[in-house]
């Protein structure tokens, strides 16, 4: 380990990975024992998982202002979901069709909707870059009747206009080099938050954190953006639109 990386870690600057703490670890000449100990602090704390189960018993809206608080010290967002219309991004018809989904009361329904609304407020913070990248199931799944699909994709539509949105479509027609796992959310290059179907992760290992934003990347550069995003947007939106009149 170079010693400028070592000061770094001494001043906070940088967080230290498995491997830094296992080298310093050697380099002391601590016993096994204690350097096990350490490592499995430091491997916990590399990626933190929190059971869903807790976050309802705690409060699902209190995870909702956590993580605006999170997002209000950030400076970069980059988001990739391959499923769902980001948080960020949602109708309040939409956020309510997700929520529902988990079974939560109609209190707790009502607060973490609200909670996910004022969350938005960050998409009018032009000191805030904010990357948004999806595919086109995004588009096309019915998490809502036709009519409130069609404003949802209208709010994507009016959204990708903000001066500090950058937000990307992948269409079906597009050769793909990568898999579409899960969706995850990279704040300021430091931190990716995955969602899996028991649990949270949080992961601040530089090297797997490069690994996600290298993943972004690639999906990014396969992407719509501008105007042709939005035509596609349109597109579907009139084809729900129809579907509707139809009936």
């Amino acid at each position: 380990m170079s010693t400028s990386k070592l000061s770094k870690i001494e001043t906070g600057k940088v967080a230290p990975s498995v491997v830094d703490v296992e080298s310093i670890l050697v380099a002391l000449g601590v016993s096994e024992e204690v350097k096990v100990k350490y490592l499995e602090v430091v491997r916990a704390e590399t990626t933190e998982t929190t059971a869903w189960r807790l976050v309802r018993r705690l409060g699902v809206h209190k995870a909702q202002q956590q993580t605006r608080a999170l997002e209000s010290r950030m400076k970069l967002l980059q988001l990739f979901q391959p499923a769902l219309v980001p948080g960020l991004l949602q109708t309040p018809e939409y956020i309510r069709a997700v929520l529902t989904r988990h079974d939560l009361s109609e209190e707790t329904l009502t607060r973490t909707t609200t909670a996910r609304l004022e969350r938005q407020q960050v998409l009018y913070d032009d000191a805030k870059s904010l990357r948004f990248v999806v595919t086109e199931n995004v588009l096309r799944w019915r998490i809502v009747s036709p009519s409130r699909m069609a404003e949802q994709l209208d709010r994507l539509i009016s959204v990708s206009r903000l001066p500090n949105i950058d937000l990307r479509v992948v269409p079906f027609s597009m050769a793909q080099r990568d898999i579409a796992n899960h969706a995850f959310v990279i704040r300021d290059k430091r931190t990716v938050t995955v969602e899996t179907i028991h649990a949270e992760l949080v992961v601040t290992d530089p090297r797997d954190v490069s690994q996600y934003v290298d993943k972004f990347e690639r999906f990014a550069s396969t992407a719509l953006c501008g105007d042709g995003m939005r035509g596609m947007i349109e597109d579907v939106r009139n084809d729900f639109l129809r579907e509707q009149e139809i009936g």
